[in-house]
């Protein structure tokens, strides 16, 4: 017997014959299928920074804050609006006033890491390293947007006033019970890091990628004193509270007296509830202090430096309005918003400054839109025109994008009205980014600047563990010389 032979000649009986299943069909479900990754890596997340792209920035800076020297007034002698002498005489010498300013510098910064087992994993997908730098230089720009806007290194919310409540109407279905209110004023810090889900933020301690520890305060007030109201079914509780300088937004703790936990953020100084409580919010007992300020690591945003007293800033905060519902824009029945149009005149009555853009939220985009665009000031629908110059498509609605200032030197100027991711409903800013001619700009080129010591750089830090560590950092501040060039209105209701 030949076992070798014996073998081959069973294995070709079973290739002839189909009639013995020993084949087996592949389909896609084995697996054995290549895997079609599209490289590198999509990035699916927004980066808007208006305000960095534009701002300019200075290096130069040195020791531990930029510092500078302005003359904000000519004071002529005798009456200041008159200059006649008697002739044969001597005029009375004129005077100026002054001040001196300085800004510190502060550092911004943000840290990430790969291991090399992820590094050598993502070879001929993307480069690991390169991704992660440009994604971080991406990230500390946002949190700079931020700064520039929103830094609080020194106005402290402190505590807000007692709410006032009220309770009224039918047809809610808030149980019937006495109820009590606490409110928390926020920054727009302190709006941006606060949720309904996760609560009010107060303070945060932060483990650096050395090991140590700093805390940072979260942009909120301290709490309030509690009112107390009794509701019946169907009435709805109102409550309203001092407008707070400096606060953009108010959370509000409601509840049972002792039992208060936050039920509402709103960027109005009033609230409304109509409806159930809803259960396993923060309560407010998080909140024990006055966490709005970091002065040992901020510097001052455009909206912080405005809002601060003795800015002359041009700030205008909407009236409480009626229980729970605010006031909202004012059109002036010409194509205009009233309180944009005070501003601008405002501004230029007193400074001869004219704001050259607006920064808004989409709900204020839509209520400039809503006063001045009406049946009576222009259409709601226009033709869109192809480029042989024929009419092919009807769009409905707009939206406004320019906003007319006449208040300003050789007739006025149509300034762009902005959408700002970061701007929260209820606010509008008008910016003047640079002096007018009068204001001889050769001396102050810059409204407001960034000024470096250090601008953006990169630390790849030695190797201690099987991992390369990145920091990109900047050393700078925001140096604001004309405040009265930003103007603001808040406490917009919507409507």
């Amino acid at each position: 017997m030949n076992p070798t032979q014996d073998t081959l000649d069973l294995v070709k009986g079973a290739l002839a014959s189909p009639a013995d299943d020993i084949a087996k069909t592949i389909t896609t479900g084995a697996g054995l299928v290549a895997y079609d990754l599209q490289s590198p890596a999509k990035n699916l997340y927004p980066f808007v920074t208006p305000l960095r792209n534009t701002i300019p920035r200075v290096g130069g800076g040195t020791g531990t804050a930029t510092n500078w020297r302005q003359v904000t007034a000519l004071i002529g002698s005798g009456f200041d609006a008159m200059g006649w002498v008697p002739e044969g005489q001597r005029s009375g010498q004129m005077s100026y006033t002054t001040a001196s300013k300085s800004a510190s510098f502060v550092t911004i910064g943000e840290e990430d890491a790969a291991t090399y087992e992820a590094i050598g994993a993502g070879r001929h997908f993307e480069d690991i390293q390169a991704r992660m730098t440009f994604r971080l230089l991406q990230k500390m720009m946002l949190k700079e947007e931020m700064a520039i806007l929103a830094g609080n290194a020194s106005l402290q919310l402190g505590t807000p006033a007692t709410p006032s409540l009220s309770a009224s109407g039918s047809g809610a279905t808030l149980p019937a019970a006495t109820y009590s209110v606490i409110t928390v004023g926020l920054t727009l810090e302190g709006y941006q890091n606060s949720f309904l889900s996760a609560g009010v933020a107060t303070t945060k301690t932060i483990t650096g990628a050395d090991g140590k520890t700093f805390v940072l305060s979260g942009g909120s007030s301290n709490k309030s004193a509690s009112a107390t109201q009794a509701v019946t079914l169907g009435q709805t509780l109102s409550a309203t509270v001092a407008a707070l300088s400096g606060a953009v937004a108010y959370a509000w703790y409601v509840g049972t007296a002792g039992a208060e936990t936050l039920q509402a953020i709103t960027t109005i100084n009033s609230a409304t509830f109509g409806v159930p409580l809803t259960g396993g919010q923060q309560a407010v007992s998080a909140v024990t202090a006055d966490n709005s300020a970091n002065p040992n690591y901020a510097y001052d945003g455009l909206l912080t430096t405005a809002l601060k007293s003795g800015s002359n800033a041009y700030v205008k905060v909407m009236a409480t309005g009626t229980a729970g519902t605010g006031t909202s824009l004012g059109s002036t029945g010409r194509g205009s918003v009233t309180e944009i149009d005070d501003m601008f005149q405002q501004m230029w009555n007193l400074y001869q400054v004219s704001p050259t853009v607006l920064y808004v939220n989409v709900q204020e985009l839509k209520n400039i839109t809503a006063k001045v665009l009406s049946n009576a000031s222009g259409p709601l629908l226009r033709y869109e025109v192809g480029a042989d110059g024929n009419p092919y498509d009807l769009a409905a609605a707009g939206a406004v994008s320019f906003y007319f200032n006449p208040f300003a030197l050789n007739g006025g100027l149509k300034i762009p009205v902005r959408i700002h991711p970061r701007v929260p409903p209820g606010t509008i800013i008008g910016f003047a980014e640079n002096l007018p001619i009068q204001y001889q700009s050769n001396e102050v080129p810059n409204v407001a600047e960034v000024k470096t010591r250090q601008d953006y750089y990169q630390i790849d830090w030695p190797v201690v563990t099987r991992q390369r560590q990145i920091g990109v950092y900047a050393e700078e501040v925001l140096a604001i010389y004309a405040p009265f060039a930003i103007g603001i209105i808040t406490n917009i209701a919507n409507g």
